[in-house]
């Protein structure tokens, strides 16, 4: 269990950094107000949305890398001395 702990601290580590720049972009961007709580839900929102984004993106990156694999571990096959 302590492998998959590290792991998952890992994860929350990134996450949080990318958090930070991207509330400051947010901010600056759209000169948006902290204060508000209005507003903090809108950029927290954006950012549950972009790691929604990101974590499809990784999924499919990672589909590809298993299915080339495969594919190259037949052709390599193929070629071996039997």
């Amino acid at each position: 269990m302590g492998k998959n702990r590290d792991l998952i601290q890992i994860l929350l580590i990134v996450i949080v950094g990318m958090l930070i720049p991207f509330l400051g972009s947010i901010i600056l961007t759209f000169n948006l107000d902290v204060t508000n709580t209005n507003n903090l839900l809108k950029i927290f929102f954006a950012f549950g949305y972009f790691l929604i984004f990101f974590g499809i993106e990784l999924v499919i990156v990672f589909l590809y890398f298993q299915i080339t694999n495969k594919i190259a571990g037949k052709k390599i096959d193929k070629y071996k001395p039997k």
